[in-house]
């Protein structure tokens, strides 16, 4: 066998391997969530601000997940909600203006199913999160010629872990805000034209 065979043949033995990479597409992806008001009813919101890379190959060992919400993007369908959210006493966009997660760990959970663990970052503070993910779809082609994938995930976060802390005692007991907030993400993720490197 020839040197430069030889040498290829390694090259290739310990090269990175490449794993697709997909853009998340903002336009038709989204961050909701769900808490309690008064004790009584569940009030919903969206971030429309929602932005990032997925690496995936198919295989969970090598996929990594980056996400970055616009905080500023929050919307509850009454403006004086949706103001006082923006301000100090809960995500103070002023001073925080996004929510990050970063991937640490992604594991199969059954079929169509994967178990996403990484850093939250909300208001300042940075804490490890659960994500429960169905997907990704199988990849298909858009009008526009782009190989596209989606996923959904969801978790639950104890608002205070995060300095979420405002609140207010209701005469009859309890409180205003709940503490606990169910999160569910939709997205739509566009193939990029250049491989990743997956990590190991």
């Amino acid at each position: 066998m020839k040197l430069t065979t030889i040498l290829a043949a390694t090259a290739i033995a310990v090269s990175p391997a490449l794993a697709a990479e997909y853009t998340i597409d903002t336009a038709h992806s989204g961050a909701h969530f769900t808490v309690r008001h008064m004790m009584v009813s569940n009030v919903k919101g969206d971030f429309a601000g929602v932005s990032g890379k997925v690496v995936w190959d198919g295989d969970p060992k090598t996929a990594s997940v980056e996400a970055t919400i616009d905080a500023s993007t929050i919307d509850t369908g009454v403006d004086k909600r949706d103001e006082h959210l923006r301000s100090a006493d809960f995500f103070d966009v002023a001073k925080y203006p996004t929510l990050t997660f970063k991937s640490r760990k992604v594991e199969a959970a059954g079929p169509g199913k994967l178990k996403v663990t990484g850093d939250l970052t909300l208001h300042g503070v940075t804490k490890e999160v659960v994500l429960d993910v169905e997907g990704p779809t199988a990849e298909f082609k858009n009008p526009w010629g782009k190989s596209v994938i989606g996923a959904s995930a969801s978790t639950t976060i104890k608002r205070t872990d995060f300095g979420l802390t405002w609140n207010k005692a209701l005469e009859t007991g309890g409180v205003l805000v709940g503490e606990d907030v169910k999160v569910s993400i939709e997205l739509e993720l566009v193939k990029s034209d250049s491989p990743a490197k997956a990590s190991k």
